[in-house]
């Protein structure tokens, strides 16, 4: 088991507001969508293990999946596909999953903030990004977790139609074996073609 953080994060950045966390999962991949989250965690909330994504193992972040969709005001996972990643690129698209997360919490936030250091203003709301912030703000760590485990299960699902991939355990990212069965078989609907999916 990796280690949890020495104290729990704080819940926000600005405590007494309705304040959103975002993050995505997925931009670094060759295939599938980019997830992104929204949450908004009750003031002053923590949790040990609500850290960032990337600190905790599957079974870790299946359980603190559970426990945030629970215990959260509002939450919402959102995706952009690879065909919309193509289209609109994936800076663009990252953001626009994160816009449509927001658009479908069932709170309206009075503040956002934003893992990363990119960013587009959704509607009239105060945004800020903050880079790391999934190691700083348990809210936008709540985020990671639910982008993370929902883009899993997705690649997980779509293994079953397309095992040649092996996405049951590289879940689209530039693996060497992705990329060779890439080679092989060559890509499918789900790759992103705008991506360059073998190294020449």
């Amino acid at each position: 088991m990796k280690k949890t953080s020495a104290a729990p994060l704080p819940a926000c950045m600005t405590a007494g507001v309705l304040e959103a966390g975002c993050d995505e999962a997925g931009r670094g991949c060759l295939a599938g969508p980019v997830v992104a989250a929204a949450v908004i965690l009750p003031d002053g909330y923590s949790h040990p293990y609500l850290i960032d994504s990337k600190k905790l193992t599957e079974k870790r972040r299946e359980e603190m999946r559970e426990i945030i969709m629970r215990d959260a005001l509002a939450w919402c996972v959102a995706e952009c596909s690879a065909a919309e990643i193509d289209s609109i690129n994936i800076l663009n698209a990252s953001i626009e999953a994160m816009h449509r997360a927001l658009r479908g919490l069932a709170l309206r936030p009075g503040a956002i903030i934003v893992d990363g250091n990119r960013f587009k203003p959704f509607e009239d709301i105060p945004a800020q990004t903050v880079v790391k912030g999934d190691a700083k703000f348990a809210n936008i760590a709540a985020a990671s977790i639910l982008a993370k485990t929902t883009r899993d299960h997705i690649m997980t699902a779509l293994h079953d139609t397309f095992p040649q991939y092996n996405w049951l355990k590289n879940k689209g990212y530039p693996t060497a074996d992705h990329r060779a069965a890439i080679a092989a078989s060559g890509p499918c609907e789900h790759h992103r073609m705008s991506f360059t999916l073998i190294k020449k």
